[in-house]
């Protein structure tokens, strides 16, 4: 199973935090779910800050007339159903900021239904992918974080993810191998910000990103490239 709630929050008044304030909203949201952050050396949720918001140096601005976008989402069974059971109330409090939930969606699906959609009933073969990444994003490389969507880290993030969680494996370094050899950044559009992690800061990017794949890719490897872009 594979869960995301979305909620739509609204500031009580207009407030200026500081970055650190994603790592002070995870931990609680970590903690009302009876988990422990950095607990789990493959994390089985996935979290997006207040989505909106207008960062300036160290501080992130909220302003009381607008609407930002929290998302949080369990990628085991276990996760799932913590996540979907996670009530945060009518208002939540952030630091020094006090937000009102406004509205709350879920998504639900499972890993045989999007293996079932992307690859076994064998559509139609894409060979371009347009994310969007509003959220910081790093990806480790060794004893590094790369604040850059280098392919072959991209995938094997995803996959890596897949594979720990999924009844289905898909395959490991040998598949990398081949993905990453019909698999370009066609178009970007990025920049870069410091992000709080639970051991210091990083440096990630956010931004839009096209991925292509080479026509001459086997129709399987497109098809595996789109399950993992949807997952």
């Amino acid at each position: 199973m594979i869960t995301r709630v979305d909620w739509v929050l609204r500031p009580v008044n207009a407030v200026t935090l500081p970055r650190s304030y994603r790592l002070a909203l995870i931990k609680d949201l970590h903690a009302r779910m009876g988990l422990t952050l950095g607990g789990e050396q493959i994390p089985s949720t996935r979290f997006a800050g207040l989505v909106g918001a207008r960062a300036q140096g160290d501080y992130v601005t909220f302003a009381a007339d607008q609407f930002y976008h929290l998302s949080l989402s369990g990628l085991s069974e276990a996760s799932a159903k913590l996540v979907s059971e996670l009530d945060i109330g009518e208002e939540i409090a952030c630091v020094d900021g006090r937000f009102v939930v406004c509205e709350r969606s879920q998504q639900s699906t499972t890993y045989e239904v999007l293996y079932q959609q992307q690859v076994a009933s064998e559509p139609t073969p894409q060979y371009r992918h347009q994310l969007k990444f509003t959220t910081p994003t790093a990806f480790s490389q060794r004893r590094l974080y790369l604040p850059l969507p280098i392919p072959e880290l991209m995938l094997r993030s995803w996959l890596t993810s897949w594979n720990e969680f999924a009844p289905v494996y898909l395959g490991g370094d040998e598949l990398i191998g081949y993905l990453s050899e019909v698999v370009a950044i066609s178009r970007h559009r990025l920049q870069t910000t410091s992000m709080p992690i639970y051991k210091g800061w990083v440096t990630g990017f956010t931004g839009d990103v096209t991925l292509t794949l080479l026509k001459r890719t086997d129709t399987l490897l497109t098809q595996v490239v789109s399950l993992l872009v949807a997952y």
